[in-house]
């Protein structure tokens, strides 16, 4: 028995589900903690849920990080590249962004934080981060 090949790439999807606890959250983002292809975001009940993660998401974040490095050390800027870990308000707000920098010292909330969105949701990425104070979001959108 032979299995088609698929003639087209795979496109991310994104799940929101609304009224879903912290707790529920913790639970589910357990349970997925193994698959990488998945990245969940929560923010005060709302639970996004997107898989997989497209080859043209990993591209830009990739490239926009190659950049905004090259500018800094061209410009002789000290700076830690935390890449995508994630920043939590536990029971109000989880996300993890692309790529995340820390400027002159190395820090527990970065300085900057890159976001690639090719798929659009419900959670505003600004609110995701704004509890950690995160001082600078940038976003790159698709389109």
């Amino acid at each position: 028995m032979s299995i088609p090949l698929l003639n087209h790439p795979i496109q991310e999807r994104l799940v929101t589900v609304a009224d879903v606890s912290w707790e529920e959250f913790k639970g589910i983002e357990a349970q997925l903690k193994d698959n990488r292809n998945v990245r969940l975001s929560y923010l005060s009940g709302i639970l996004e849920i997107m898989l997989p993660i497209g080859e043209k998401h990993e591209y830009v974040k990739t490239t926009l990080g190659y950049l905004l490095e090259a500018y800094m050390r061209e410009l002789g800027i000290r700076f830690y590249g935390l890449g995508g870990f994630t920043l939590e308000e536990p029971g109000y707000a989880s996300g993890t962004p692309d790529e995340s920098y820390c400027i002159g010292s190395n820090k527990e909330t970065p300085d900057i934080v890159i976001e690639v969105i090719v798929t659009s949701g419900t959670i505003n990425p600004k609110e995701l981060f704004k509890p950690k104070k995160v001082p600078e979001v940038w976003f790159w959108k698709s389109d």
